[in-house]
């Protein structure tokens, strides 16, 4: 599905080591944004953060950290994210939801030096 214009980017942010049923939780929700036909999906892994227990998470070797933030990026209509929504309550304790209007642009089909 081709999405150009104003849509919504919902930024999810979890831990890494989130599950779901023994699974990563970003991993379940990349599949229920799939199947649920939204427009796109990316997962980031975070090098650095803190969330609300302010306990900060790090690659450093040093600190040896695990738990590092994961940001899952959706991006479609505002009618469609906000359908969506409800699948995250079931699944997102501890995470934060971010809805942001941006403006998307395709490059599909142009030219290339």
């Amino acid at each position: 599905m081709q999405l150009t214009g104003y849509a919504l980017r919902m930024s999810i942010f979890i831990g890494e080591d989130d599950v779901w049923h023994h699974k990563p939780l970003h991993r379940e929700i990349i599949e229920r944004a799939r199947d649920a036909g939204l427009a796109g999906a990316t997962v980031l892994r975070g090098c650095e953060g803190y969330g609300i227990h302010a306990m900060i998470h790090t690659t450093r070797l040093l600190s040896m950290s695990e738990d590092l933030p994961i940001v899952v990026l959706v991006i479609d209509r505002e009618d469609r994210i906000r359908a969506f929504l409800p699948e995250l309550d079931e699944l997102i304790g501890g995470g934060t939801v971010l809805l942001e209007e941006v403006e998307v642009m395709s490059t599909e089909g142009a030219a290339h030096p």
